[in-house]
């Protein structure tokens, strides 16, 4: 049976341990984490592509008992006009349907998962080195332990060791906005759930969700100039309250309320991606998920591509020959659809694209759109669908 070294415990990383596991192959994962991965406070939105990647899985009763399910979305005008009022998704199918929850609770419930399935999964396995050899892989650790494979699949994230080793010089460039996540339940206004709200404003692009035990969810991209790395490393979520409410202001809309309604929880970020043509493996190395083709928070895909990564990576390496032939597959089918998610990401952040009347930049359709469900399809022989993979 292949051995398959996956170093990385967040989205990315249990959720390819679970499609790698279920392909039958022998796999561990490697955290560098003592418990889950970073970011345990933000929240992301799964989209049902996403949703459709993690039931191929069988986890979707896993993720379905976590957060909340958005089932349209909404969008105001910087006087708090609504605009448009749109379904998301695929709102007809419970286990479909796009969901909002905490990074840190999703990220726990794989790792849960992992456990129950019986897969390896390692915590303070900080990665040091790998070494490709003809027929081995070996990955060696701070603690002075090694592992050894026939593959290696690097989930290790935006600052990824792995990516280094394998393209030198390919770091994460800034995407023109900062990013800011906070909760609060004191929010000066009724509203209902089961909707996310963009609000279209002067100075700020501002979100929000409302969950069914009243907690409204938000975040605010802020153009400008990156926070400086000393500002993330030491945050002031007060005065980047201040900071925000004051630009809020300026329109006649929720946000500067919900933003001062908010606890001293607030989180930042910078928005990031990762340079287009980003080499993706070397020997018996590959990278994916963020580590690969990490785009800003735009378009709202982050985790959903690193779910469809998982269940195609794995279908590749089941259907395919041999592990060359498996990893061009998969990368002939990812690298269309997700560098195209690089750009039409960035040039929402950037301000080169213009929103369409629903709010969301208008965008022609993602590669990979018209072949996504049989790419996914867990029962599809991948060589048989990949004449028309994008």
């Amino acid at each position: 049976m292949t051995r398959i070294l996956v170093i990385g415990g967040g989205i990315a990383g249990t959720a390819s341990a679970l499609a790698l596991h279920k392909a039958g192959f022998d796999v561990t994962v490697h955290e560098a984490h003592p418990d889950t991965a970073e970011d345990i406070g933000a929240f992301l939105t799964l989209a049902s592509n996403g949703m459709r990647a993690l039931a191929q899985l069988d986890a979707s009763d896993v993720v379905t008992s976590l957060g909340f399910p958005l089932r349209s979305m909404r969008v105001l005008d910087d006087q708090g006009g609504e605009v448009a009022h749109v379904p998301l998704g695929e709102v007809d199918d419970a286990f479909l349907r796009y969901r909002c929850l905490r990074r840190g609770e999703l990220n726990a419930a794989l790792q849960a998962e992992l456990s129950r399935r019986g897969i390896g999964l390692s915590h303070e396995a900080r990665l040091e080195s790998v070494e490709n050899g003809s027929d081995k892989v070996t990955a060696r650790f701070a603690d002075g332990s090694v592992a050894t494979g026939d593959l290696l699949v690097g989930a290790d994230g935006l600052s990824s060791i792995i990516r280094r080793s394998i393209a030198p010089g390919a770091e994460p460039v800034y995407a023109g906005q900062s990013v800011f996540y906070g909760y609060t339940r004191s929010t000066p206004m009724a509203e209902e759930t089961g909707h996310i709200t963009m609000v279209r404003g002067s100075a700020v692009a501002f979100g929000y969700a409302v969950s069914p035990d009243g907690e409204t969810y938000w975040f605010a991209r802020v153009a400008g100039q990156a926070l400086p790395a000393d500002e993330l490393a030491h945050p002031a979520p007060s005065r980047w309250r201040e900071q925000l409410v004051e630009l809020l202001r300026k329109d006649a809309t929720p946000a500067a309320g919900i933003v001062a309604a908010s606890t001293d929880g607030i989180m930042a970020t910078n928005a990031t991606e990762i340079p287009l043509g980003t080499p993706w493996r070397s020997g018996r190395t590959l990278i994916i998920g963020d580590a690969a083709h990490a785009a800003s928070p735009a378009t709202g895909q982050g985790a959903s591509m690193a779910l469809e990564d998982a269940v195609i990576l794995a279908k590749s390496l089941r259907d395919a020959p041999d592990l060359d032939s498996a990893l061009s597959l998969y990368e002939a089918c990812r690298r269309p659809r997700v560098e195209h998610n690089i750009t039409a990401s960035g040039e929402i952040s950037r301000g080169t694209r213009a929103p369409s009347r629903t709010g969301r930049a208008s965008s022609p359709q993602r590669p990979g759109d018209d072949t996504l469900a049989l790419q996914l399809d867990w029962n599809l022989d991948m060589r048989a669908i990949s004449g028309n993979a994008d």
